[in-house]
C-alpha cells in the first residue's frame, strides 16, 4: 500500500489543482489564459499543478494567502443569525408590526 502513496499524491494534487483553476475567474488568473492552465495542469503531471499554484493565480494576504484558499479578494464572512445586527434589528421590527397589528 505504501508504495502507491506517491501516485496518489500526484493525483490528489493534479485533482486539486484543476479544480481550483476551473473554480478560479478569469479576472483572476495570471500570465496565461485558463485554458492554457488546464492543458499545462492535466499534461504535466507534477510540474504543471506545482506551478499553479505558486504562480497561476493571484493571491491576497487578507484571505490568509498561499495556499490556504485566500484567493478570492473580500470575501464576507459567515455570521451566525443571533450575532447579525441586521437579522436582530430586522426580528426587532416584524415584533413590533406584530403588537401594532393586534393592538
Amino acid at each position: 500500500m505504501l508504495r502507491y502513496l506517491p501516485f496518489l499524491l500526484i493525483l490528489a494534487l493534479t485533482i486539486y489543482a484543476f479544480i481550483d483553476c476551473l473554480n478560479t475567474p478569469e479576472e483572476e488568473v495570471k500570465s496565461l489564459p485558463k485554458a492554457v492552465w488546464v492543458l499545462i495542469i492535466l499534461l504535466f503531471s507534477i510540474v504543471g499543478p506545482a506551478v499553479w499554484l505558486l504562480a497561476g493565480k493571484k493571491r491576497t494576504a487578507a484571505g490568509g494567502g498561499g495556499f490556504g484558499g485566500g484567493g478570492r479578494a473580500r470575501r464576507t464572512q459567515w455570521v451566525a443569525p443571533d450575532d447579525n445586527p441586521e437579522f436582530l434589528r430586522s426580528l426587532r421590527k416584524d415584533e413590533e408590526k406584530d403588537k401594532d397589528d393586534q393592538g
